[in-house]
């Protein structure tokens, strides 16, 4: 819903015809890759377009929702504290003792839902987001704060993982830094083509569809269902797919939620790949009015269950405004849940 709202917002303000130069948008798939995904299950070729389980969800959700009055609320709601009155606490990451070989996995937080892990000495980007802000127009979305770490500053990367194509999990900026570099991308189906236009280069792209699973270096990483949806504009939604990941070595599992409403996939997940050593999972930028798109707080529990977890870390919270409630109200009503949760 957040994308409704930012596209909306844009065109209110700069005009349609401005922003279509932008090389932020990303490249549309071609027709010839678009045909490519009619053995799809989540692809509805008379639309050419992906969709949910409930293939209207989304559409019923925006008829309810998506209108002049709820983005004039959400330009003037009240709410405190909506971004931090100061700089929030932040350690800077020893790259040394992070690279050095472990059995556990080793995780460094960016805020929102941009992670990295070591697993079994193989390094892996999610969703990085390091521009200074989560929109195509560097004076909407800003960062809370610069990330504890620049581009520069990192380590080799070996993969990167993306759940979709929204600004605040797929940045020009953050990509465009790897096309020199031996870094593997995998994505779900479509998203691959805004990789290719920005400079990467096709044998480092491997797209998946829900269920598909790709392997390198013993490490698997399987494309699971999301109930979300994707676009950079506004004017060609879901043209590309969404979706989790559960990324697995020989002896260690880890889930991501990508962006998405509660459903029962995350069953599903639970049941077909058993117990997860961790569930990244999205616990922030919610609001009542499009939780088809973004779980409510008590929801993000129920997924949590739901996969059989031993261990919750949330994410899309944290680093940028993208709803209504408070910066930090997503962590304290997972705090004060009755079912005390194994909090990273």
């Amino acid at each position: 819903m957040k994308k409704f709202l930012l596209g909306s917002a844009l065109l209110l303000v700069t005009g349609g015809s401005m922003l279509m130069g932008c090389s932020s948008f990303g490249t549309r798939p071609s027709e010839k890759i678009k045909a490519e995904f009619k053995s799809s299950k989540n692809f509805d070729e008379s639309q050419k377009i992906f969709v949910n389980r409930r293939p209207n969800v989304i559409k019923e959700m925006k008829e309810r929702t998506f209108n002049f009055k709820l983005i004039m609320d959400w330009l003037s709601n009240s709410t405190k504290d909506r971004v931090p009155k100061s700089k929030l606490p932040e350690v800077k990451p020893d790259i040394v003792s992070f690279l050095e070989k472990s059995d556990d996995i080793k995780i460094i937080w960016f805020g929102h839902s941009s992670f990295m892990l070591n697993i079994d000495q193989k390094i892996i980007l999610v969703d990085p987001i390091f521009s200074n802000n989560a929109a195509p127009v560097n004076f909407m979305v800003k960062r809370f704060q610069k990330p504890v770490l620049e581009l520069n500053e990192l380590p080799k990367i070996d993969y990167i993982v993306i759940s979709h194509d929204h600004y605040d999990h797929l940045d020009m900026k953050s990509v465009k830094h790897f096309i020199d570099k031996p870094t593997q991308f995998i994505t779900p189906l479509g998203v691959g083509s805004h990789l290719r236009g920005w400079g990467i280069d096709n044998n480092k792209i491997v797209e998946r569809d829900w269920w598909e699973s790709v392997d390198f270096d013993d490490i698997k990483f399987t494309a699971t269902p999301a109930q979300h949806f994707s676009g950079r504009t506004g004017l060609h939604d879901n043209e590309t797919l969404w979706a989790s990941w559960v990324i697995e070595s020989k002896d260690k599992k880890v889930f991501f939620s990508g962006d998405s409403g509660y459903d029962n996939h995350f069953k599903k997940i639970g049941e077909k790949f058993g117990s997860f050593d961790i569930a990244f999972i999205e616990s922030g930028q919610y609001n009542e009015k499009w939780r088809e798109v973004h779980m409510l707080p008590n929801e993000s529990v129920m997924a949590f269950h739901d996969l059989n977890a031993k261990k919750f870390f949330p994410v899309h919270w944290g680093m940028f405004e993208l709803s209504i409630h408070s910066w930090y109200e997503p962590v304290e009503i997972l705090d004060a849940n009755k079912d005390p949760l194994p909090l990273v």
